[in-house]
């Protein structure tokens, strides 16, 4: 199949079809979304090869790297929510104080209306369909606007939506900045952003013409803490040297850099060398044909990834070579906070090694810096994650791995800052495109309760209706 922007004017019969649908009420039914959502999973499983196929094209790395991250998990987290959705849509009835418990409270759970999620390249199925999900369990009509940078699984998607989703209600919209640019002047009710912080300011400027809510899902340099003298630290090397080069490090949730006392820097750099040897033992190490290494994804990443290799001032200890589209993982130790390789996030197969004297002078360095997406602490003595945790700011902590807040549906996964905001994941993603709407029904027989506040006023009314300015406030 091949890769085709779609045009102008069907952009605008796309948001037309959709908003009309939306009106319809047709989205609403439980029956109808759990159908859609049972539909998505179908679409999963019978299209693992070409999924796959489309995936090597674009990234060239071995199905396992594929198969793991991104299509497996959204047939779960679709079969899921479509055993939960009956459950998440219910009303919450609310306790309010006994003199209106005949008041009928209610919170509603409605769709917020016709949404779009513009999803990136580097995970194209996961971070296109995990928002989905929510957008189709929230019983809101939906588009997809995934990469121009990941053609052939893009086009795939937009050959498999209108023979698995109702394509009255979702829809696939492709191209590049000009389409995409065109597709933010309509009246969105939710628009929902995965990548990096220069499109999210663009995208939220674009939204804020319309009032539109935004759920940002950004980057940045996510660091590693490693409490080398309460730690493994080769299982902690493994760890993240993995976390480090899945997709050739094109994450936004890989683990940035690592800061370790400097006491210890070398045996982490040794553990390192033992992960690598293990990881790609033929003959020409990763970038052997044999270790299947993704690709970087276009030539202009390519250069500014070999640009900070020739700039950094640190000690390459591992890799540095390329070769054709891809790059060999890179370990670089003794990197100062002025080095290239800190001035934003690296998104590539580069982790350089930061020597701190101790815990808190690892704490500054990550309080000093823009909010990252995640804080990785690797120990495991309490005192150091509880440190971490009260004194760092994320929109995520994870102890002694990496890549897990992505994994586990029940927690929300957010940025924060500079990283983002709003929140996604299971229930959490039909969260995001729902709209609580409160409800209530005053009875009539309140009356004689509520007469005393019509005027003419008197002392008496006025000294019931404040009684709470003269309450005993408690002293701490």
């Amino acid at each position: 199949m091949t890769y085709k922007p779609t045009p102008i004017d069907e952009i605008a019969k796309i948001h037309a079809r959709l908003c009309a649908t939306f009106a319809s009420g047709k989205t609403l039914p439980f029956e109808y979304r759990r159908a859609q959502l049972l539909g998505l999973a179908r679409m999963m499983q019978e299209n693992v090869d070409a999924l796959l196929g489309a995936l090597h094209s674009d990234f060239g790395k071995h199905k396992f790297e594929s198969n793991m991250p991104e299509i497996g998990v959204i047939i779960k987290s679709s079969i899921t929510a479509a055993n939960s959705v009956e459950e998440w849509m219910k009303p919450d009835k609310p306790q309010v104080e006994e003199w209106r418990s005949s008041y009928n409270t209610t919170v509603h759970k409605v769709p917020k209306g016709t949404v779009v999620n513009i999803s990136p390249w580097n995970y194209p199925i996961i971070l296109s369909f995990n928002p989905f999900v929510g957008i189709i369990a929230a019983g809101c009509t939906g588009v997809l606007k995934p990469s121009e940078y990941s053609p052939a699984v893009s086009a795939l998607l937009a050959e498999l939506f209108p023979k698995y989703l109702d394509p009255d209600a979702y829809a696939v919209i492709n191209g590049s900045e000009f389409e995409t640019t065109h597709m933010l002047e309509f009246k969105w009710d939710h628009i929902f952003l995965t990548g990096s912080p220069r499109v999210g300011r663009i995208v939220a400027t674009a939204a804020a013409k319309n009032l539109t809510p935004v759920t940002l899902e950004l980057g940045g340099k996510s660091p590693a803490f490693v409490d080398a003298g309460h730690t493994d630290l080769e299982i902690a090397a493994r760890r993240i040297l993995w976390g480090r080069t899945q997709n050739s490090g094109q994450v936004c949730v890989a683990p940035d850099y690592v800061l370790v006392p400097r006491t210890h820097q070398d045996a982490l750099v040794s553990a390192f060398q033992k992960a690598y040897d293990s990881f790609w033992p033929h003959p020409k190490g990763p970038l052997d044909e044999k270790s299947e290494l993704a690709h970087i994804i276009h030539s202009r990443a390519q250069t500014r990834l070999q640009n900070l290799i020739s700039g950094t001032k640190g000690t390459i200890v591992m890799g540095g070579r390329s070769e054709g589209k891809r790059l060999e993982p890179t370990v670089v130790k003794d990197v100062k906070l002025d080095d290239v390789l800190m001035d934003a996030e690296i998104f590539g197969p580069i982790l350089p090694i930061i020597p701190v004297d101790d815990i808190n002078e690892a704490i500054r360095i990550i309080c000093d810096r823009p909010i990252p997406l995640v804080v990785y602490v690797f120990t495991e003595n309490e005192v150091t994650t509880d440190l971490l945790l009260r004194r760092t700011r994320s929109g995520q902590l994870v102890v002694n791995d990496v890549f897990q807040q992505v994994a586990i549906h029940e927690m929300p996964f957010n940025g924060c800052g500079e990283s983002g905001y709003g929140s996604y994941l299971g229930k959490y993603s039909f969260d995001a495109f729902t709209h609580l709407r409160g409800s209530i029904n005053v009875p009539l027989s309140m009356e004689p309760v509520l007469a005393s506040r019509y005027p003419p006023y008197t002392e008496e009314a006025y000294y019931s209706s404040t009684a709470i300015t003269r309450i005993q406030i408690p002293t701490a």
